[in-house]
């Protein structure tokens, strides 16, 4: 039995607010500046807008440092702006997700600057503190933005746990005090009429009892610990409770980005009836160019790994749970860039991904630029880059560890989350168009040729397929429900697959390579072509569908019974 759902059926586009449209021209991004984009948002197609963080923060891991919940920072503008856009959305019936970060807060949140008066205050628990160990810290945890995941706090001679920045101290799930604060302010958005929330780490929340260092063959100072907090002990019992008190009064849509959760505990979160959560982020097939080092150790991506990854998931929740699908996020680098050839191909190779991920099952994430082929980027000095991730790593890997800066540098403009945060490119004119003010973080020189007004005007861009890529889910039930099935599973430059679905087929061949490859559909696949739905290069006839030669990153998509 298929379960019908909007948010099954939706494309969502993700806004950085910061760097997507400035209308005040004081260097970023705001509502008012998103407010004036919702009709090229609207044309493109997008049903839902999931909305990075605009609450009220010091800004040191932009935005996702939250000092207030329930106010908006002030570069982003006012409630009433934000309140105006709900309004200009709903209008034009688009829903608004929001991103709720309660893994952890700001350090300049009232519940922290009450929490780290006394160890006898009310809000201590609302955070977890320990004694140092040996004069060191409680564990040997190492945090995602490098150094201890520990912070010393000279007031009550205690440290406090951050999994991320120092400024972002981990919020304490085991007080139910602090859940039921969580629960209250969930609700006043819903109130407000927001439809639904992306959840940040949420996976994050439940840590092992103790503490436990982390094993440290190597004998590093610090390890990541994440089988301690990953996927944590309590963490069902958790959404359980906040489906049931608040999730399950409203007709919204919720995904939970889950670093290092795998598909046996992703079913768990989105099976409905365990009425968690109804999608997980996953990031499995964000760390398949990544050595053995981590992110910063790059390896060419090799094809076979990433359609065991994606079949794995698409198998395994079918019937389910419901995946995302997204190749790129204000995490990532570009995906033209990342999968594609952003120089020679660079339209085409981003129309053959857009088409390889939108014909999967599950609901498709646009990230802002995306839609008009942005690219990576390549300042020349470390001094131009904004990220925390970056700067830490670099200052920790060439500052203090000696390492070759050159061969730093070539890590960030690959993997770097600053390729995903320059500014959005609207137009040819100063700044893209982006602002009349000087940009917080520099744009891409390559502005004059990628930009929105070019892409809109050219019915043959990247954004026109776009547009067909999602009507065509709005028009075919197969996409959205039908089963997947992998074809040539060895082959190293050829991605196909078929999709079924109520007695129709539909079948997807991409070419992920810059050479022509000609191939044959293997004996065992029942195929009979009745139309081509969509090609990134002029398709003549379907004489013979079971034949192909592909030119370099070649999309077509079938259909057929």
């Amino acid at each position: 039995m298929t379960h019908k759902a909007w948010w099954k059926e939706s494309v969502v586009y993700q806004i950085y607010p910061r760097s997507f449209n400035d209308s005040n021209g004081d260097g970023v991004g705001d509502i008012k500046g998103i407010i004036e984009k919702l009709d090229y948002l609207k044309n493109l197609g997008i049903d839902v807008i999931w909305l990075s963080p605009v609450y009220q923060s010091p800004n040191d891991d932009n935005g996702y440092d939250i000092s207030d919940y329930q106010a908006i920072m002030d570069e982003f503008g006012t409630m009433e702006d934000w309140e105006e856009l709900l309004a200009q959305m709903h209008q034009r019936d688009m829903k608004l997700i929001m991103d709720l970060v309660v893994n952890h807060s700001s350090d300049e949140h009232k519940w922290f600057q009450e929490s780290r008066k006394s160890k006898d205050n009310p809000y201590r628990d609302y955070y977890i503190w320990r004694p140092g160990k040996d004069g060191k810290e409680p564990n040997n945890w190492e945090s995602t933005f490098s150094g201890s995941a520990w912070q010393y706090d000279e007031t009550t001679d205690e440290y406090f746990l951050h999994l991320f920045s120092k400024k972002q101290p981990d919020l304490n799930w085991e007080n139910p005090k602090l859940r039921q604060e969580v629960y209250k302010m969930m609700k006043w958005w819903l109130d407000k009429g927001v439809d639904g929330f992306r959840m940040d780490v949420i996976n994050f929340i439940s840590k092992v009892p103790g503490l436990p260092d982390a094993p440290n063959p190597e004998g590093k100072k610090y390890v990541g610990g994440g089988q301690y907090f990953i996927d944590g002990p309590r963490i069902h019992e958790f959404f359980a409770e906040m489906n049931q008190e608040v999730l399950s009064q409203y007709d919204i849509m919720t995904v939970g980005e889950m670093p290092g959760v795998n598909v046996e505990e992703a079913k768990k979160y989105t099976n409905p009836e365990r009425k968690e959560l109804q999608m997980v982020f996953q990031f499995e097939h964000m760390d398949l160019d990544s050595g053995a080092n981590g992110k910063w150790d790059l390896k060419p991506l090799d094809l076979r790994d990433l359609k065991e990854s994606i079949s794995r998931w698409q198998t395994g929740l079918h019937g389910v749970g419901w995946n995302s699908l997204y190749l790129n996020n204000h995490d990532q680098p570009r995906m033209v860039s990342r999968f594609g050839n952003d120089k020679e191909y660079r339209v085409v190779s981003a129309k053959m991904l857009g088409t390889f991920l939108h014909m999967l099952q599950g609901t498709p994430y646009v990230y802002q630029g995306e839609e008009i082929g942005m690219t990576n980027v390549q300042f020349n000095s470390i001094e131009d880059y904004k990220d925390i991730e970056i700067l830490n790593m670099y200052k920790e890997k060439v500052v203090e560890g000696g390492a070759d800066p050159a061969k730093v540098m070539e890590s960030i403009y690959v993997k770097g989350r600053d390729n995903a945060r320059t500014p959005f490119q609207w137009d040819s004119s100063e700044n893209a168009g982006f602002t009349t003010g000087e940009p917080w973080l520099k744009v891409n020189p390559n502005f004059k040729e990628v930009n929105a007004e070019q892409a809109v005007l050219d019915e043959d861009s990247i954004y026109h397929y776009y547009r067909q890529l999602i009507q065509l889910r709005k028009t075919h039930p197969i996409i959205v429900y039908g089963e997947y099935q992998l074809i040539l599973p060895e082959d190293k430059q050829i991605y196909a697959y078929t999709r079924s679905f109520e007695g129709e087929k539909l079948l997807v061949v991409t070419n992920f390579s810059e050479e022509q490859v000609s191939f044959e559909l293997p004996n065992d696949v029942a195929f009979d072509a009745k139309e081509v739905l969509i090609s990134n290069y002029p398709v003549s006839g379907i004489d013979d569908f079971r034949a192909f030669t592909l030119k370099p990153y070649e999309a077509r998509v079938y259909k057929g019974v």
